[in-house]
């Protein structure tokens, strides 16, 4: 299937899900620096959390997936929050709010963490990278922008009553994402450092087409080697034309549609679909994202009932699937084997280009989590066979130095 329908179709989660997660008044939708730039090179434009942004541009959001893939792919990401965190205690103040060790993070790297609650639920997942200029760079999901900075500067009041030095401030820089194989091949020759010494999760400030004070950080959501940019605002449009005139590499403008499909395959949590506050880390299959120390202290919000169910099992899990029939969409029903016992809820899926598959994520009793377990898939009152297998779906192509 191609074109809008199927771009409607793979972002059926996305929206629906992230609207809830930002609420929106009726004002109008914000627009990133790159607005224009979309609509100029054919963009589709869509609604999604609070913004207008391209749901995939002149070719099938397939043909878009599997240029990441193969080549390399370029995704507008200035929606998303960037914030700067300063102060001695930046370390302390971060902690008290995500599972992550960062207290452990070396100069210029980086970690995937989340946000919990009280009750040990997912508020947010984010970036946090611990810079050698001083301060935290922590880049978390548009969708979650006025409740995370909310979280964020409610907490550092508190701080500094208590007498701390913390302080945050958000960077208002294009964000762009370069994703895919031979991503190095068209980013190398425009930077002025050598990227082999950059590996994944790690960040870097240097100059990316002759503009200083770029920040490129070794990350992506699509299971590629890849690099994030910040960049000024007034140099983003023509360093994407620069990247985009590559003659080392394909590469194109690609959309959300893609950019869901491709996170699906790499196994990767979509915020306000697989995971919310009504999910922990553990339940999420995220527990590797809390550090051996942050265990030990026990100091997170959350930690009691997080602990709890790392030391004991939670009774749910969320899983990855192959199936028949039609594609799964989220909140499809699971059942057991038999199709006579409801065993849990799909959260993510879509055919996947790579795989020529149908591939989806959910949540499962734990006894049902296991690698091979065999289930139904109910989609239009009808069952379908699935098999809980194991993610990512397609291997990852990060980078890491040797």
């Amino acid at each position: 299937m191609h074109g809008f329908r199927q771009a409607v179709l793979l972002l059926r989660n996305v929206s629906a899900n992230l609207i809830t997660c930002r609420k929106l008044t009726g004002q109008a939708l914000n627009r990133t620096c790159l607005y224009d730039f979309h609509v100029s090179r054919g963009a589709k434009v869509v609604p999604f959390a609070g913004w207008e942004m391209p749901v995939q541009y002149q070719t099938s959001i397939t043909e878009e997936h599997l240029q990441v893939r193969n080549s390399v792919g370029i995704f507008d990401v200035s929606h998303m929050l960037q914030t700067h965190v300063t102060g001695k205690d930046r370390v302390e103040y971060m902690e008290s709010l995500v599972v992550g060790d960062i207290r452990g993070l070396k100069e210029n790297t980086g970690t995937l963490t989340v946000f919990t609650n009280d009750k040990g639920g997912i508020c947010d997942d984010l970036i946090v990278s611990n810079t050698s200029d001083g301060f935290l760079y922590v880049v978390s999901n548009a969708g979650c922008i006025d409740s995370d900075w909310a979280l964020m500067s409610s907490t550092a009041e508190k701080f500094q009553k208590n007498g701390k030095d913390v302080q945050i401030g958000r960077n208002t820089n294009a964000l762009i994402a370069v994703q895919g194989p031979r991503m190095k091949e068209i980013v190398q020759p425009v930077v002025n450092f050598d990227l082999s010494s950059l590996p994944f999760m790690s960040t870097h400030v240097g100059e990316v087409c002759g503009v200083h004070n770029c920040r490129i950080t070794r990350c992506g959501y699509t299971g590629e080697d890849g690099v994030e940019i910040s960049i000024p605002s007034v140099a983003v449009v023509d360093i994407l034309e620069v990247l985009l005139s590559s003659q080392k590499a394909s590469v194109k403008m690609i959309g959300l549609g893609a950019r869901d499909s491709l996170r699906l395959e790499a196994g990767l949590c979509l915020y306000g679909s697989d995971i919310d506050e009504t999910t922990t880390p553990v339940e999420a299959s995220l527990t590797w994202l809390i550090g051996k120390p942050r265990r030990t202290r026990a100091d997170f919000p959350g930690a009691k009932i997080i602990l709890e169910q790392i030391a004991s099992k939670p009774s749910r899990r969320r899983v990855g699937f192959i199936s028949t029939g039609p594609p799964a969409r989220s909140g499809a029903d699971i059942y057991d084997e038999s199709g006579s016992k409801l065993i849990g809820k799909v959260t993510s899926g879509c055919p996947s280009p790579s795989l020529k598959k149908n591939v989806a994520m959910g949540y499962v009793s734990t006894d049902s989590a296991k690698n091979g377990t065999k289930v139904k898939f109910e989609i239009r009152k009808k069952l379908f066979d699935a098999e809980v297998t194991k993610m990512p779906f397609v291997p990852t192509g990060y980078y890491f130095t040797k």
